[in-house]
């Protein structure tokens, strides 16, 4: 049932819909045993920040973004579209094509 994310996990540029595979790490118990950390675009930094997936609230009244809190305290929705990459046990297993950094 599971194959196009598994060929994705073995693959990153075997490209899934990132709302799939975050799907699948929220809903797959099996699955998510393991620690991912999501890459996302910061705008302001201007580089890929890295947030571990258990410091991420999703976000019920939009289910396109997540929540997180940086060290400084303060809060931020991030769009889906702004995630650059997913690590899985320090492999990278999902990645956007870079060339959408600057116009996110």
């Amino acid at each position: 049932m599971w194959s196009a994310f598994d060929s994705a996990a073995r693959d990153p540029r075997s490209m899934i819909p990132i709302h799939e595979l975050l799907s699948r790490i929220r809903w797959d118990a099996t699955f998510a045993r393991s620690r991912f950390v999501i890459g996302y675009w910061d705008r302001v930094a201007g580089r890929v920040l890295h947030a571990d997936l258990r410091e991420i609230a999703w976000d019920a009244d939009n289910p396109a973004f997540f929540d997180l809190v940086d060290e400084e305290g303060a809060a931020h929705s991030i769009p889906f579209n702004r995630v650059r990459e997913v690590w899985r046990d320090g492999s990278l297993i999902w990645q956007r094509h870079p060339s959408g950094d600057h116009a996110a």
